[in-house]
């Protein structure tokens, strides 16, 4: 086993499942990281630990949060509904801090195992906007990082890694399937149902599909 760890942020989705699958063959030992933040589509989790398994990561961990009791999303408030059509501006399906909250608990699992790299599946070419996607987000965290934590003012920096950064969801989809991801065992849906079966109308999944289409790739993707 190589001395060279990464802690990779695993929502179970298609981009995050290519992540890992980049890092391992990059030879990191691999520890894996979801989140069940109050989500509608929890189906992810169960997909999440799927991947994981498949991949052979040394250990997936799963850290409760209640997002939820703070709201103002579309994934996390049942009272706002998932678009089915594209919107303009920053989507409602957008989680107030989410990526900050998810890198911050993942920098500190990492700084426990002496991990260096984290891994994160942020794309800004075929993504839906989030201002927590962007390569300025993930430049200022990885400044924070190292600003906040011991290993970081000792010299042991951390890197923030998210090399589908700029690829499109066609390339995600290809890089994946060249490493042997197993795409079935994904969800992408911001609204499964408990079997993990896609809705077809959501922003996450229209993405999915023309990424699968545009690859040429068969997709696996069950829906209700």
């Amino acid at each position: 086993m190589t001395d060279k760890k990464a802690v990779i942020l695993l929502s179970g989705g298609l981009d995050s499942a290519t992540v890992v699958a980049m890092a391992k063959a990059e030879g990191y030992t691999c520890y894996t990281m979801s989140f069940d933040y109050g989500q509608r589509h929890r189906a992810e989790l169960d997909a999440a630990a799927r991947v994981a398994r498949d991949l052979g990561v040394v250990e997936h961990k799963v850290i409760g949060l209640n997002l939820n009791g703070i709201g103002g999303s579309a994934l996390t408030d049942s009272s706002i509904d998932v678009p089915e059509a594209p919107t303009e501006g920053i989507p409602v399906t957008y989680v107030p801090a989410r990526n900050t909250v998810f890198l911050s608990l993942a920098l500190g699992w990492a700084e426990v195992l002496g991990a260096r790299d984290i891994f994160i599946g942020v794309n800004a070419v075929d993504y839906s906007g989030y201002p927590d996607c962007r390569p300025e987000f993930v430049e200022a965290f990885e400044r924070m990082a190292n600003l906040a934590t011991k290993a970081g003012v000792e010299g042991q920096g951390f890197s923030i890694k998210a090399p589908l950064q700029n690829l499109s969801k066609a390339d995600i989809v290809k890089a994946g399937i060249a490493r042997g991801v197993d795409y079935s065992l994904t969800v992408s849906c911001y609204q499964a149902d408990d079997q993990g079966r896609a809705c077809r109308k959501c922003d996450s999944c229209r993405l999915r599909a023309e990424g699968f289409a545009a690859a040429g790739v068969s997709d696996p993707t069950r829906y209700f």
